[in-house]
């Protein structure tokens, strides 16, 4: 029953990989070539340019960590590999997520109305607001990456007091739950941001259909959808984020040793979830996106069409 379970696992970690290198890799081509087209690219391509990249690049770091424990359980960790596999995870993991929180940002400003002054201005200078938002969040990756280190001093510390094998598992499991928790942390900042942006989001919606019921106009207007649209974007996102999140969350608190147990392999299924779920919602809550999609499966469609042979 074990090995079913685990293959089971393994043919859906094998899934999200495609899914998420397929949904990721296209989001990618498709702004690359308009941007070569245009020569410009807009706002939200950038974004949405940038995320994919990190997603992708999460997706293939997460892949080899797996493979890495999995092919070679004994090897040695030393501080300089373990300062590598962390920062690089850490690092890819911020910019994954405040990406997509930076998103949920533009979204705001660009379609809820308020008549607040601040909100306004804000709106005026979304390019700037996103900017300085990534700006900010460095801060928060660099304090993250001086916890991490302080924790890897400590492992390595503790490391040589412990010569036994024994001892110096049980130090890296507990330094692996320790840090892990702390990303855990760090990864509820953004979550915290992009809540308020679905509940700002929910209170303009409310405040517009109000508005327009006392204008006896119909609720389908183009604003209207577009709050729809950017909502069910952002609902869609917290909803993977959470789960997400929750994981993080089981793992830091129930795993023992990293990729030992279908627990955590549980846990890298749940993790891949996420960029790419998030990716394919991207794809089809966008019109650009989506109508490329379309354009090529028509494409593909006609080429399949094309090389069946002819009736007898």
């Amino acid at each position: 029953m074990k090995a079913i379970v685990e293959y089971t696992l393994l043919i859906i970690l094998g899934v999200e990989i495609i899914i998420a290198n397929l949904g990721n890799g296209f989001i990618i081509l498709v702004n690359v070539m308009d941007w070569n087209k245009r020569r410009k690219i807009s706002s939200m391509g950038k974004i949405f340019t940038a995320l994919a990249v990190s997603r992708l690049v999460f997706v293939w770091s997460l892949l080899i960590v797996f493979l890495m424990y999995e092919m070679y359980p004994y090897l040695v960790i030393t501080g300089n590999r373990l300062r590598t596999i962390y920062f690089s995870w850490t690092v890819v993991n911020h910019f994954s997520i405040w990406l997509a929180t930076c998103l949920s940002i533009f979204y705001l400003l660009k379609i809820a109305n308020f008549s607040n002054s601040i909100f306004l201005s804000l709106k005026w200078r979304v390019r700037k607001v996103v900017s300085v938002t990534l700006l900010v969040s460095l801060l928060f990756l660099f304090i993250n990456i001086i916890v991490i280190n302080t924790y890897i001093v400590i492992w390595i510390d503790g490391s040589k007091e412990n010569i036994s094998y024994s001892s110096r598992s049980n130090d890296f499991a507990h330094f692996y739950r320790v840090s892990l928790l702390t990303n855990t942390v760090f990864t509820f900042i953004p979550f915290i941001v992009s809540l308020m942006t679905f509940l700002l989001l929910i209170f303009s919606l409310w405040r517009h259909l109000k508005n327009m019921q006392q204008n006896v106009k119909g609720s389908r207007d183009p604003s209207t959808t577009a709050h729809i649209k950017a909502l069910q974007m952002v609902v869609t996102f917290l909803f993977l984020y959470t789960i997400f999140f929750l994981a993080l969350v089981m793992q830091s608190w129930k795993s023992k040793i990293p990729y030992k147990n279908w627990f955590n392999l549980s846990f890298e299924v749940i993790a891949l979830a996420f960029p790419s779920g998030h990716s394919c919602v991207l794809i089809l809550g966008n019109t650009k996106l989506r109508q490329a999609l379309l354009s090529m499966m028509l494409w593909m469609r006609c080429r399949c069409s094309a090389a069946e042979p002819p009736g007898p």
